[in-house]
């Protein structure tokens, strides 16, 4: 991170998603807190922006994962019992 509260976009990029809800968490704290310079608050603004699609992307991922394998028949379990 800078000193304005920034980081690179690259940055961003490798982030989880943990990683990024909770700094997008500490992002609108301080936003929400006041007392930043208006440099400061586009700033902070930007970075959330950044961080929410971070979270937007992993959170279609695991979307479109879990419709994945909704979408594939079921297999019959094999428990290697019978009924009785």
């Amino acid at each position: 991170m800078t000193d304005d509260g920034t980081t690179t976009a690259a940055a961003t990029g490798t982030l989880g998603y943990e990683q990024a809800r909770d700094e997008l968490i500490e992002v609108v704290r301080r936003l929400e807190a006041g007392g930043t310079t208006l440099e400061e608050s586009l700033a902070l603004w930007e970075r959330g922006e950044e961080l929410a699609k971070v979270c937007r992307h992993w959170l279609e991922g695991a979307r479109a994962r879990l419709d994945a394998a909704l979408a594939r028949p079921e297999e019959p379990a094999t428990d290697g019992g019978g009924t009785d």
